[in-house]
């Protein structure tokens, strides 16, 4: 049957508004010059804050030339309808954000409890990248930054093994005559098995731990036995940790706080300048040594070991990352453009996953559970 498709309620031209991200090193824009023109061409407007693409390598006049309006100040970018970010508000943005306003972002609230409180009193119509799903489990909008994160774990791990850096000085393949170094994966998803290509073309010994059985068979397939995979229990994860030079972080629980799955015990059985990387930090965090770092301050050791725990790692290489975020969010955000969140959630079950807050409602069950607190039904509230 093929759903028919009204647009008696579509709603008038909305005011986008696109802000410069704020957090320490986020050089990413959440739109693209020729996502502009698009949205343009359905009839909306679209303010871009002066210097928000800069980071990217994208100028105001290529925005103003897509037909959106640059303005100075984010106060002039947050009086817009909806509000588009790479980046969850922080609290130095809370008080930019009127009552009743639409976000559509990455949010990992349940990871942070002034965050989801700030939406709930500030009654924000918010969607979160993170966990917009499709039918088949596929998370469109998280999959190209999960992606560059497990491409770029390894090249930071690569990094900090260096002795310059902190690290016990070993090249991550070795070279002929010496033992290439050994990096455990856990979490054989989108992150996970980027990062495993990257350092099986790097030469390293990789081994990736992941609980689902055909998962394992798919990167058996994929990697053609160039893998060690190995199904997890806590004495066999410990003794692969205890043999690692590297420790990848790749475990997601969509929409809710990661499980501590690497002890402090574990970490400390490491070799001394051995590095962990934890890609799950935006999400807390899968390893319990782990607390969220920054570009400009991207390690800490803890029990002997190098810790990557960088929150927004993809940031790093914003043009990259801008392209590969804003070609996927684009066809979401027209949707959300064209009918609002609340309409946009009705129209598409995909954006309807997505839902976090609606109204001063937790609508998202995950972040409900994370933080203690009731959650509304989404199909209620619509209604």
């Amino acid at each position: 049957m093929v759903p028919r498709i009204t647009h008696h309620h579509r709603r008038p031209t909305v005011r986008i508004g696109i802000p410069s991200e704020i957090k320490d090193n986020e050089k990413r824009v959440s739109l693209q010059p020729d996502g502009a023109a698009e949205l343009v061409h359905h009839g909306h407007e679209v303010l871009v804050q002066s210097g928000a693409g800069v980071g990217s390598r994208f100028s105001d006049e290529e925005f103003t030339a897509a037909g959106a309006r640059v303005v100075a100040t984010a106060d002039e970018v947050f009086a817009a309808d909806l509000i588009v970010k790479v980046k969850e508000p922080v609290p130095a943005e809370y008080h930019r954000f009127r009552e009743g306003q639409q976000l559509f972002t990455y949010l990992h609230a349940a990871a942070d409890r002034s965050l989801t409180d700030f939406l709930l009193e500030r009654r924000i119509d918010s969607i979160a990248y993170e966990t917009v799903q499709t039918p088949d489990g596929r998370l469109p909008l998280l999959t190209p930054m999960s992606e560059v994160a497990g491409r770029m774990a390894v090249q930071a791990a690569a990094h900090h093994l260096e002795s310059p850096a902190g690290g016990a000085g070993l090249l991550l393949g070795g070279v002929p005559g010496t033992p290439a170094a050994k990096m455990t994966i856990i979490g054989g998803g989108v992150s996970g098995t980027e990062a495993a290509k990257i350092a099986v073309g790097m030469r390293a010994i990789v081994r990736v731990f992941d609980t689902n059985p055909s998962r394992l068979a798919y990167l058996s397939d994929v990697f053609e036995g160039r893998l060690d995979l190995v199904q997890p229990n806590r004495a066999r994860l410990a003794a692969y940790v205890a043999d690692s030079d590297v420790l990848i972080g790749a475990v997601l629980v969509p929409g809710t706080k990661a499980p501590k799955l690497v002890s402090r015990e574990m970490i400390a059985s490491m070799r001394p300048g051995s590095v962990a990387v934890d890609i799950a930090i935006d999400q807390g965090g899968c390893f319990e040594t782990s607390r969220p770092t920054t570009h400009s301050d991207p390690t800490y050791v803890e029990e002997g070991v190098v810790h990557y725990c960088v929150a927004n790692i993809p940031g790093a290489v914003a043009r990259t990352s801008t392209l590969a975020l804003t070609s996927a969010t684009l066809q979401y955000l027209l949707t959300v453009a064209d009918h609002g969140v609340r309409g946009a959630a009705q129209v598409s079950p995909v954006l309807a996953a997505g839902l976090t807050s609606l109204g001063g409602q937790l609508v998202s069950e995950p972040v409900g559970q994370a933080h203690g607190l009731p959650v509304a039904r989404a199909g209620d509230l619509l209604a």
